[in-house]
């Protein structure tokens, strides 16, 4: 199975590092333009700024052809900003403006609404599937608000919650890559293998625009 990672903006970097340590994964490609979209079977979303990401979506012309696969049933690991871009509902923060999301999750999410850089923690996460706690990082978190009826909450830390899947997206606000626990790669991964469609499903061809990689920054 060929993993892709979203590598616009944010941290793709680390998550290409997490999932190349892990058995099962016939390659990691970057994922830039509908071209490298068309050759994975299962795509991570990483943290980073959401709005800045949602703008190179559409600069890149990649929002549509990504909404299709999803729609198809290709599986996403979306975390934080990811998770942001991938919710049903974005209400309304006190950031600036919100970015506009896909909706292919149906959940309602608040950005950055621990707080500011300065807020950022470390706490450890239940995850359904692993016996011992996950060490979350939680980086300008977003706060998941709402969950529809055929989304399934599978992480928690404390009473928030943390992690959520519907069918073959998984979302979560903490950042499983910058820790060296690979257990969420490895359990999402199994679940990916399970589901995953074929690579270079129909995509309406257009010619892909390419644009520099932005770094950093989350929420």
């Amino acid at each position: 199975m060929k993993v892709g990672v979203l590598s616009l903006q944010g941290d793709y970097p680390e998550q290409a590092a997490a999932i190349r340590a892990l058995a099962g994964v016939g390659g990691v490609r970057m994922v830039r333009n509908r071209a490298d979209l068309e050759q994975v079977d299962a795509l991570l979303m990483p943290g980073g700024e959401s709005t800045t990401v949602g703008d190179l979506l559409d600069r890149t012309d990649l929002r549509e052809p990504l909404a299709e696969r999803i729609r198809d049933g290709l599986p996403v690991l979306a975390t934080c900003a990811g998770l942001i871009l991938l919710a049903r509902t974005v209400e309304p923060s006190s950031f600036g403006a919100d970015p506009a999301s896909i909706g292919a999750i149906d959940v309602s999410i608040r950005r950055n609404d621990y707080g500011r850089q300065a807020e950022s923690f470390e706490a450890p996460v239940q995850v359904e599937g692993l016996r011992a706690p996950f060490p979350g990082v939680f980086i300008r978190a977003p706060r998941i608000t709402g969950v529809g009826a055929g989304v399934e909450v599978f992480a928690r830390q404390g009473a928030e919650r943390v992690g959520v899947r519907s069918g073959s997206i998984w979302g979560l606000t903490f950042h499983p890559e910058l820790s060296p626990d690979r257990r969420v790669h490895e359990l999402w991964l199994a679940a990916a293998g399970r589901s995953a469609q074929p690579a270079n499903q129909k995509i309406k061809k257009s010619p892909s625009t390419k644009t520099k990689p932005t770094r950093r920054n989350h929420g």
